[in-house]
Formats: structure tokens, C-alpha cells, sequence
């Protein structure tokens, strides 16, 4: 993760497949407050796409997206 102050939360979504981890990231955003920060581990290779989508849909920032081992990870910024 280059450039990233600090993530607030981790949310593990390996494992699961479309819709689940956005629809989990969605519920945990909306308990954080503006300005926070979410990474996102998925294996779901829709994901990428569906979470490019969603940021920006809602206002929310995609930082960061990576694929490494299997794994996606997402930084998301809420925006606020």
C-alpha cells in the first residue's frame, strides 16, 4: 500500500462470492465516519470491477487496488 496514512477497518471478504463483498462492504461503510479508510480482501474476480463500480456510484474513493496471491485488496475512502 503506497501513500496510505492509515486503515480504519479490515473487512475479510475471501471466500465470498458477488454480491457479498459488496454488500458487506456497504454495511460497514455506512458505520464509518467520512474521511476513514477500508481495506478489502476479496477472491472474487468480479470484484475489481463491481468495486470500481461502486465508489463510484456512492461517492466513496477506490485509493488502491491490488492482486497478489489470489487476493484482491481495496483501499476505499468513505467520502462524506
Amino acid at each position: 500500500m503506497n501513500n496510505i496514512q492509515m486503515v480504519n477497518r479490515v473487512l475479510d471478504a475471501r471466500g465470498l462470492n458477488c454480491p457479498l463483498p459488496i454488500v458487506k462492504t456497504k454495511k460497514l461503510v455506512e458505520e464509518m465516519k467520512a474521511g476513514e479508510i477500508l481495506k478489502v480482501l476479496a477472491t472474487d474476480p468480479g470484484s475489481k470491477r463491481d468495486f470500481e463500480s461502486w465508489c463510484k456510484k456512492t461517492g466513496n474513493t477506490l485509493l488502491e487496488s491490488s492482486f497478489s496471491d489470489g487476493v484482491f485488496t481495496y483501499i476505499i475512502k468513505k467520502g462524506g
